[in-house]
């Protein structure tokens, strides 16, 4: 079995251009990953992983099963090899890791690489589990993408899968502090307002747990930034990665259009919600970057 050295995790809140940067990552030839069309399935059979990695490099079959696998965050695989890794109610950190989780996977990671795939690659939303993948893999690398709040807020309220519907004690971000708990309420418990409270949690959660890493092992990348410069975006990542820049992955890169929606919460949310909305994410906009839309918004 290939030793696994340096694996390169991709994490960020959800709803944050993540996705779409996994799968165009994943058109290196020199990371595996692993195939949500394989492994939510059938989240034992890490062979099957193995094999469509082998497959991917063969001219004509590659490009054939690219078309019909694509890379996912795969919980079932995890949760079979860490029992609560999928929806825990707190971030996962190093005390959380038992002596089974670590064997089960580091050698379920390895166990996907191949000669030519060598880096093992993964995206994780939600909580950064980074003190949790620290502890199993010391040399770890994490890519932390990072989207306006307010673009993941308006696209939190238009997926089935968001669970603030049934307000804080039915979702998986913990309880919410006494701060949290009275700007819902003084918002007359917005939903809109809880989806940027959820933004604000992970964005801490992510702070706390990248304090532990260099600058060596932690990289932050803004999805406005990959959608105006996408080359020169993954040029930059590649190279944190320490990976070649390969012709063949410059040019897959090269075939993405990527546009930049930021800007469909002016078009979903009214006015109050607008201001409502920065006015509970203005301090947290201003620290990432991104200007406020009206300047008397409550901070």
């Amino acid at each position: 079995m290939i030793s696994i050295e340096r694996p390169i995790f991709i994490v960020g809140a959800g709803r944050s251009g993540s996705t779409v940067f996994h799968h165009m990552f994943c058109g290196h030839p020199g990371v595996a990953w692993l195939p949500g069309t394989l492994l939510n399935r059938f989240p034992e059979r890490v062979d099957l992983a193995r094999t469509a990695m082998r497959a991917l490099d063969y001219p004509v079959v590659g490009a054939v099963l690219g078309r019909r696998i694509r890379p996912g965050e795969c919980y079932p695989f995890w949760e079979r090899l860490s029992r609560g890794f999928s929806a825990p109610c707190r971030d996962l950190t190093a005390e959380d890791v038992t002596e089974g989780a670590r064997r089960r996977i580091r050698s379920a990671a390895a166990r996907v690489l191949t000669r030519r795939r060598n880096r093992f690659l993964a995206k994780i939303t939600g909580w950064p589990r980074i003190g949790f993948l620290s502890e199993i893999f010391g040399d770890a690398l994490f890519i932390h993408v990072v989207r306006d709040g307010r673009a993941v807020v308006n696209s939190l309220l238009e997926v089935d899968f968001w669970r603030g519907w049934g307000g804080p004690e039915n979702w998986m971000w913990g309880e919410l502090s006494l701060d949290q708990r009275e700007e819902w309420e003084r918002s007359g418990r917005s939903f809109v307002v809880l989806a940027a409270i959820q933004w604000k949690i992970l964005m801490d959660a992510m702070e706390r747990a990248s304090t532990t890493l260099g600058e060596e092992r932690f990289m932050e990348i803004r999805y406005e930034d990959l959608c105006a410069d996408t080359l020169g975006t993954m040029k930059r990542v590649v190279g944190f990665c320490g990976l070649p820049w390969e012709r063949s992955f410059e040019h897959a890169v090269s075939a993405y259009r990527l546009k930049d929606n930021n800007d469909k919460y002016r078009e979903n949310l009214t006015s109050r919600q607008r201001a409502d909305l920065e006015a509970a994410l203005g301090g947290y906009l201003e620290r990432y970057g991104y200007p406020l839309e009206r300047s008397g918004a409550r901070l």
